[in-house]
C-alpha cells in the first residue's frame, strides 16, 4: 500500500515544529523507522508530517553538571559510535549497538523510539533503568518527566496534543557504576520477548532493575534492586529474581514469568561481575 496524501514541512526551530503541530492533524516525523510503515499501510494518516531532521538543537547533547540532555533527533547510530558521548559507563552504546540493524539504526533516533513507546523497544526499558527524565516542550514551555511517569502504556506517552518530546535528561554514572543489559529475541534483529536491565552505581546511590516487552510500559523493580544493592549475589538468586518479576507482572503466565526473570537475572549477574 501507499501513504494517504499529505502535507510536508520541514522547520528549522522547535517554535517553528510546534507551530506547525499546533495547525492540527500534524505529527511529528523523527527518524521515520516506526511511522513511515504505519503510512505505508495507512494506519497512520495525518493532514501533515513536521520533519524535525532540520532542528539542530535536537540532535545536541549537553552537559548540565550532573546530568546529560541528549537532544531528541540523535541516532542510535551516533550513540552506537560513541559520538554523542553518553557519560553511562558503555551502557548506552551497548544498547544502541543491539537496535535491530545497521540501516535501522543510521536513521532512527533516541527520541523518536521514546516517543512511540513500543513495549518491546530497547530505549524504554534501558532509559527507565538509567534514572532518565524525559523533556516535554509545548508553546508555553518545558516540562520533566520521569519516564515511569512518562511512559503510559503500549504506544501511549505524557505527551500532550501540541507538544514535543525535545530530549532527554540522562544521568552521569560514576566511575563505580556497574550496568547490565540482556534481551531475549528469537533472532538478531528483531524485537525481544523479553528485556531486563540493570544499574548500580553507589556513588550516585543509584541502584535500578527494569524489565520491558511486557506488552505495556517497563516496569521497575524496586524491592529486588535495593536488595542486590545491599547484599550483591545473595539477593539475586534464581528463586527471588523470579518471586519479584511474578510480583511486579503477575499476568504473565509460567513461561513468559520463566522468560522475563531469566534475562533480568543475567542483566544482574551482567551488573554484579562487572
Amino acid at each position: 500500500m501507499k501513504a494517504a496524501p499529505f502535507d510536508y514541512v520541514a522547520p528549522a526551530t522547535i517554535g517553528a515544529a510546534l507551530d506547525a503541530l499546533a495547525a492540527g492533524e500534524a505529527r511529528p516525523l523523527a527518524g521515520g523507522q516506526s511511522l513511515t510503515p504505519l503510512l505505508n499501510l495507512r494506519l497512520a494518516m495525518p493532514r501533515c508530517l513536521v520533519d524535525l531532521g532540520r532542528i539542530a538543537e535536537l540532535r545536541r547533547v549537553e552537559d548540565r553538571g550532573v546530568d546529560q540532555l541528549v537532544g531528541a533527533m540523535v541516532t542510535h547510530a551516533a550513540i552506537e559510535d560513541g559520538e554523542a558521548g553518553l557519560a553511562t559507563a558503555g551502557m548506552a552504546e551497548h544498547v544502541a549497538a543491539t537496535i535491530a540493524y545497521r540501516a535501522v539504526r543510521n536513521r532512527g533516533t533516541i527520541g523518536g523510539s521514546l516517543a512511540h513507546a513500543d513495549p518491546s523497544a530497547d530505549w524504554p526499558t534501558a532509559l527507565m533503568a538509567l534514572d532518565a527524565r524525559a523533556v516535554v516542550t509545548g508553546r508555553g514551555g518545558s516540562r520533566e518527566v520521569a519516564l515511569r511517569d512518562f511512559l503510559r502504556g503500549a504506544f501511549a506517552t505524557a505527551i500532550e496534543t501540541g507538544e514535543l518530546l525535545t530530549g532527554i535528561l540522562l544521568p552521569k554514572l560514576s566511575a563505580q557504576a556497574r550496568w547490565g543489559y540482556y534481551k531475549i529475541c528469537r533472532k538478531a534483529g528483531e524485537f525481544p520477548e523479553a528485556i531486563g536491565a540493570a544499574v548500580l552505581d553507589p556513588e550516585r546511590r543509584l541502584a535500578r532493575i527494569a524489565m520491558g516487552a511486557l506488552g505495556g510500559s517497563p516496569v521497575l523493580l524496586d524491592e529486588l534492586a535495593a536488595r542486590v544493592a545491599a547484599d550483591g549475589r545473595a539477593a539475586a538468586t534464581p528463586a527471588a529474581v523470579e518471586a519479584a518479576v511474578r510480583q511486579a507482572a503477575p499476568a504473565l503466565d509460567a513461561v513468559e514469568t520463566r522468560m522475563h526473570a531469566t534475562a533480568v537475572r543475567r542483566a544482574v549477574e551482567q551488573a554484579l561481575a562487572a
